[in-house]
């Protein structure tokens, strides 16, 4: 009983527990359907759909995301929350979703896309709101409540209504500053700034900011320029010149006087700065006055006019380029011929060497007399120079001297010969020639007292080759010409060939004679003989001959190989033959030696394979030759009269002769008893066997014994015979 109790009540619990089933169907988020104006309020709101086994509380979790960030989250027993977004912002676009998680259940929202239209105006603000000419304005563009990235946009508008504008890009920031020069003529400067952000979800543009002003103070006027001299300046007139300004308050400013590029006069500090000088055309032009405060400059322009008083004198020379000792002339004159005092200067120095206080000069010219004259003029204190006039005195050139630049008198056909030609003495410039043989080759003109240098490329063969030069310059007489040079043209060494005799093969022990030749070449030509591999030469000559032969003698196995020929001469090109291949053989005596010795060999191994063949015959067959004998001895017996008949056979090895297959068959006059008592009769032979191994004249002996029956008439007899013999005995 009582564990039926506490089954009961230990399932009680999980019966609850199954009362409390849960599952959630749907999570919802819902907010605005349309873009919102920036500035304005959003409100989600996230519902949750649950179903339940039985009526419970329970606790839900709300989560809300931005791009899958998470913005806030919250706890409440009801099925559903709202988050408020405000004001919105173009930084809360994006995508939106609601999670919510309950007793370790989760469920997700679709996602919902919020767009926030525009930008809120950003805020323009000035460092300083006076400034001074040549200082700089520095701004700064914030968007509050925006998130970057940025790109700020800032315009200036000048008193002119000229515009400027400066871009900044801004990462990390939501603010930019930047800075505008201040420059000259500008007086109240007006600044504004438009925002632009780019995102995944688009761009937008901001309004344009707040108008900033800002005033611009003048450090300086600008330049008064005056001149004191009259309105017609003639040469000889002074002229004054004047130039100030008014200071805003005590700068460090610079105030300077220039005519074209050429500054005149300047002061550093002060308000103004003066110019004087005696008037002479050279003064004719625009003058200005130019004041400076770092980046601020600021100019005044006037413009003056000299009358000439006289022109500028002329110099005349009776000739520019003359011969040494011959007479030099100069005269000086005005157009007008107004009365003057006149000079002749020579140059250099840059000052001048005053020749003569005249209008007119004579020298008997020295080559020292070279160089640039001029002509002064004075006439009330002013003083004109003519344009410079050239003089060049001419001595005459020496004989020129021609020699070869590497001092070689020979060179190497194809390769370029370097020669320089110079005088001595001579003004210059000098024209030099160089001639080969009565061709000219080249005219250099050399400006200093230096050689000229000619290049001549040799292309043909010529084994000799005569050059001259001449030198000239502006001098009256005739040219003069250098001694004549013969140069040696060395042609190289070129298409070698290398034979033999004989060719390619030689016997043992006898001669060879090499051939080298070469197809073109200046001689002498040195010949070398080489074998491969060996750093002696076998051979070498110098000849004047395009060819070389060389005997080696008495060749052996050892000077086999491979050989080739080297040939030069002075052009220092050395060429290498082909290589040569010399092969050493048997000389004709030797090679009959050998093939008499290879036949002896051959004839005796046939002659023992002969004997050899012979005997193994005569091993063989002994019986038929002696079956064929006895028969001939019967068939002769049968016909002959009455008499002993023999019959003998020949077995091999024991020499035992028997009567087996082909006895003697008796007469009918023989037959009886007598012929049953017939004897045998053993005979010894004793023949010759020749040994292929040792000498001819050993003999060896076999013992043959003979089996004879007789007839009845011989049966009584007995012989026994022993033979021994010579090399005739059968």
């Amino acid at each position: 009983m009582y564990f039926a109790v506490l089954v009961i009540l230990l399932h009680c619990p999980s019966l609850k527990a199954q009362d409390d089933v849960f599952t959630i169907n749907k999570v919802e988020l819902t907010g605005p359907s349309q873009k919102v104006k920036n500035g304005m309020s959003i409100e989600l709101t996230c519902i949750v759909d649950v179903s339940k086994s039985t009526s419970f509380q329970m606790q839900h979790t709300f989560l809300f995301y931005k791009d899958d960030s998470l913005l806030h989250n919250t706890t409440s027993e009801q099925n559903r929350t709202r988050y408020k977004i405000s004001p919105a912002r173009f930084a809360d676009s994006g995508n939106y979703k609601c999670i919510v998680e309950a007793n370790m259940k989760t469920k997700s929202s679709n996602d919902l896309v919020v767009r926030i239209e525009g930008l809120c105006q950003p805020k323009l603000t000035a460092l300083k709101r006076e400034v001074t000419e040549g200082e700089f304005v520095t701004l700064r563009c914030e968007v509050p409540e925006e998130k970057p990235p940025f790109i700020f946009l800032f315009k200036k508008i000048s008193s002119n209504q000229q515009s400027q504008e400066k871009r900044k890009q801004e990462l990390k920031e939501n603010f930019a500053s930047v800075e505008f020069p201040v420059e000259e003529r500008d007086r109240i400067l007006r600044f504004q700034c438009v925002a632009q952000v780019i995102s995944v979800v688009g761009s937008e543009t901001s309004e344009a900011s707040n108008m900033t002003i800002v005033t611009v103070v003048e450090p300086f006027s600008h330049p008064k320029l005056t001149s004191k001299s009259p309105w017609n300046v003639t040469e000889g007139d002074r002229i004054d010149i004047a130039c100030e300004t008014i200071l805003a308050r005590a700068y460090e400013i610079e105030i300077l006087i220039q005519k074209d590029k050429r500054i005149l006069n300047s002061t550093r500090g002060q308000n103004s700065v003066t110019y004087s000088a005696v008037a002479t055309v050279e003064h004719n032009g625009n003058y200005t006055c130019k004041v400076e405060l770092r980046s601020v400059s600021k100019t005044t322009s006037m413009n003056i006019v000299v009358s000439e008083l006289f022109a500028k004198p002329i110099l005349t020379p009776s000739l520019t380029d003359l011969d040494e000792n011959e007479s030099l002339s100069l005269w000086c004159h005005i157009n007008g011929s107004p009365k003057a005092n006149f000079s002749i200067v020579k140059r250099p120095p840059e000052n001048g060497i005053l020749l003569k206080t005249s209008s007119n000069f004579t020298i008997q010219a020295q080559v020292n007399d070279t160089g640039s004259y001029v002509c002064r003029a004075e006439i009330k204190g002013i003083i004109k120079e003519s344009n410079p006039v050239q003089i060049t005195v001419y001595a005459p050139v020496s004989e020129p001297v021609l020699s070869v630049a590497n001092s070689s008198m020979e060179m190497v056909l194809g390769e370029t010969l370097l020669l320089r030609c110079q005088s001595m003495f001579g003004t210059p410039p000098i024209n030099y020639t160089l001639f080969r043989g009565n061709r000219l080759i080249d005219t250099i003109t050399v400006f200093n007292n230096t050689y000229a240098e000619f290049r001549d490329r040799q292309t043909k063969l010529n084994s000799l080759r005569e050059y001259r030069c001449e030198a000239s310059n502006r001098h009256s007489h005739a040219n003069k010409s250098s001694y004549k040079m013969n140069i040696t043209v060395i042609a190289p060494v070129m298409n070698i060939s290398f034979g033999s005799f004989p060719h390619g093969e030689v016997e043992d022990g006898g001669d060879i004679n090499f051939l080298c030749v070469v197809g073109e070449g200046s001689l002498p030509i040195n010949f070398t003989i080489f074998k491969q591999n060996e750093q002696t030469p076998l051979f070498y000559e110098s000849k004047m001959e395009t060819r070389v032969v060389w005997q080696k003698k008495s060749l052996s196995k050892q000077d086999a190989g491979k050989y080739f020929c080297e040939a030069s001469n002075r052009a220092l090109v050395t060429k290498r033959s082909d290589l040569l291949i010399v092969k050493v053989v048997l000389a004709s005596w030797q090679k009959g030696f050998i093939a008499l010795f290879v036949l002896a060999v051959i004839a005796i191994a046939a002659s023992g394979f002969w004997w050899c063949w012979r005997k193994k015959e005569k091993g063989k067959h002994p019986s038929m030759e002696m079956s064929g004998s006895t028969a001939v001895t019967n068939s002769t017996s049968e016909k002959l009269p009455s008499g002993p008949n023999h019959y003998t056979e020949f077995y091999p090895g024991s020499g035992y002769i028997e009567d087996h297959e082909n006895p003697v068959k008796p007469t009918d006059d023989n037959k009886g008893p007598d012929h049953e008592s017939a004897e045998v009769e053993y005979t010894e032979v004793e023949v010759s066997t020749p040994d292929p191994y040792t000498a001819p004249e050993k003999k060896g002996t076999d013992t043959v014994y003979s089996e004879i029956r007789k007839a009845n008439n011989d049966s009584g007899e007995n012989r026994h015979s022993r033979i021994e013999g010579s090399p005739d005995a059968t």
